[in-house]
């Protein structure tokens, strides 16, 4: 009985917290739409995916990573749509968990109210927490801080100063294609890594 009550209040306190960030409304004057704070999170989740922030079209719909950026991260990932929304698995956690809106040269940076106020509290509720992918420079400025290197292409290439814990990655949205192909590197070394050690991680009990 106690054990059961244990293992009922470890769980429910990650879902008391997951209910209290989609009722967050901290930015609301800022935001071209009404608040609608977007994540998937669980107590069990072995990989962190930390990107920048819903696009309008992930706003409208509420699933994370619902675009085309959405279909390239899960291409470097090697994974389906099914294991990639299992949250036992990955935890989506944006930098800002709203659309920002669009400014003269794209959607504007994530709100910097979300990060501080709800990254370490989710975080520290995730026991099995194995990676964290820092996708884009927001994530990467947060969490690296004077540990990144000089520009976003040399923070990824030396990937591996940052492991076990946190692996860079560019963001995976259509625009970078250019930058990719004249990174082959990225694709040969990072690529290749990053979708062994998923495999292994999501083979483990």
């Amino acid at each position: 009985m106690e054990a059961n009550l244990q293992v009922f209040l470890y769980f429910y306190k990650m879902d008391k917290l997951i209910t209290e960030i989609r009722s967050c409304n901290v930015c609301k004057e800022f935001l071209p739409n009404a608040p609608k704070p977007i994540i998937q999170a669980s107590k069990s989740s072995k990989i962190v995916i930390i990107g920048q922030a819903p696009g309008q079209k992930v706003q409208d719909t509420g699933i994370p990573w619902d675009d085309a950026s959405g279909e390239n991260l899960r291409a470097w990932l090697n994974v389906s749509k099914e294991l990639f929304y299992d949250k036992a698995h990955f935890a989506l956690i944006p930098m800002g968990f709203c659309f920002p809106g669009t400014g003269k040269s794209g959607d504007l940076p994530p709100r910097p109210e979300c990060a501080p106020l709800w990254h370490n509290q989710l975080l520290e509720s995730m026991s099995e927490v194995k990676l964290i992918l820092l996708i884009g420079q927001y994530a990467q400025n947060y969490y690296l801080k004077n540990l990144k290197k000089r520009t976003l292409t040399e923070t990824v290439k030396n990937y591996e100063t940052y492991l076990p814990e946190f692996l860079p990655l560019p963001h995976p949205s259509p625009r970078n294609n250019i930058w990719q192909s004249k990174n082959n590197w990225f694709k040969e070394d990072v690529i290749e890594m990053l979708q062994r050690t998923v495999k292994e991680t999501l083979q483990k009990d």
